[in-house]
Formats: structure tokens, sequence, C-alpha cells
């Protein structure tokens, strides 16, 4: 009996992404449902994820797993374990936990410097490159953040590129003069088959989010 894997979903949503870049890195066939998140939200979204009625949900022969660094951790333990995406020694992956779970505490302030004005959007800017050149010191000078190994930490971080170009628009800044070296692995990263099937377009994120944004 063939499996089935189902990815509730929307476009532009960062979070959606970590969840199909880590299913077509394991080559994984999936059913990808675009969700309406505005204004008519499916019953298959409220039943499975009846806590936040948020995507991304994965729902794997049935069973619903909610929240998307958690979709990843499942993912690469369920599929594909000859590359996997999390380190198998325990501090190493710890790490790569912790490095993860900081990506998702710098994206308010990347929301707010779109989407806020005056002081409010400048102290947002402020933040959101401070954590990004913290990720950038991570970084270092490996290709990845694991080495020479496409992983977790990327999964996570990677799909913020997609944003870039309404972040430094929006928010009249320039990341990739503050962050060379990430808009660099952001680059090298986007080389890989998944990224560009999972990631959209800059240009269409920028012209959504203006729209959100007026």
């Amino acid at each position: 009996m063939a499996e089935e894997v189902i990815l509730l979903d929307f476009w532009s949503s960062l979070f959606g992404m970590r969840a199909r870049i880590a299913l077509r890195e394991k080559g994984v066939d999936f059913d990808l449902r675009e969700e309406d998140l505005l204004s008519n939200k499916s019953p298959l979204l409220l039943e499975t994820n009846p806590v936040h009625k948020k995507i991304p949900v994965l729902i794997h022969n049935g069973k619903p797993v909610c929240e998307s660094l958690i979709i990843v951790q499942y993912i690469d333990k369920t599929w594909g374990r000859e590359s996997p995406l999390l380190r198998s020694d325990p501090y190493q992956r710890a790490l790569e936990v912790f490095w993860a779970d900081y990506v998702d505490k710098i994206f308010p302030a990347g929301k707010m410097a779109m989407f806020s004005t005056g002081e409010a959007q400048k102290v947002a800017k402020k933040e959101y490159i401070e954590g990004l050149k913290v990720l950038e010191g991570e970084l270092g000078d490996k290709a990845y953040f694991g080495g020479e190994r496409f992983g977790y930490v990327d999964v996570s971080l990677i799909p913020f590129y997609s944003w870039l170009y309404a972040v430094e628009t929006l928010a009249n800044c320039s990341i990739g003069d503050e962050c060379s070296e990430l808009v660099g692995w952001a680059k090298r990263c986007m080389q890989r088959e998944s990224m560009a099937k999972s990631l959209p377009d800059q240009y269409k994120v920028y012209d959504f989010m203006l729209k959100v944004r007026k």
C-alpha cells in the first residue's frame, strides 16, 4: 500500500517552505494543498491542527504533524536515513536544534521591519540585522551550517531568502551589504534542486507583502 503524504501549506509561508524543502531533499512524493488562510481555512486544516489552526501541517498516512521544525525533524527521522538533516551525535544535534530555534526568534523582527514605520521600523531593522549577523558568525567560513553537509539549520533559515527583496525594499535596508557572507551561503543553497522547487520568486513575494501592508 502506497504512503499518503499531504502537506497543508501556503505558498509564501517561510514555515511551509521548510517542510517542502525537507520532503524534496528526501525525495518524498507528496500532495501539496494550498490553504486560504484569510477567510476560508479548510475543514482538514481545522481538524488536523485544532490548537493553532495554522499551516504547515504534514499528514502522513492520516496522522498529522504540526509546527515546521517538528515536521522537518519528523521527515528526517522517517525518510532517507542515509542522508540525515540532523546529526546523530547528541551534542551536535542539540546545537542544530538551538540554532534553528534561534532562527524562529528573529522572524518577528523581520516581519515588523516590513509592516511598521518610523521608530518601530528602525528598531525592528536593527534587531533583525543583528540577528542575521549572529547567524552569519555561526556559519563562519563553512559551506553550510553543518560544514560541507546541507542540513537542519540550513533548511530552517533558507526560506528567509525568499523574503529578502521584500524586507530590503519595504524596510529600506540592505541585508546584502550588512550580511554578505550569509547571502553568499543562501545563493549556494539555491543551487540545490529542492530550493528551486520550493522557494517562490522574491518579486512575487514582494508584490504579495506590498498588498498585505496596504
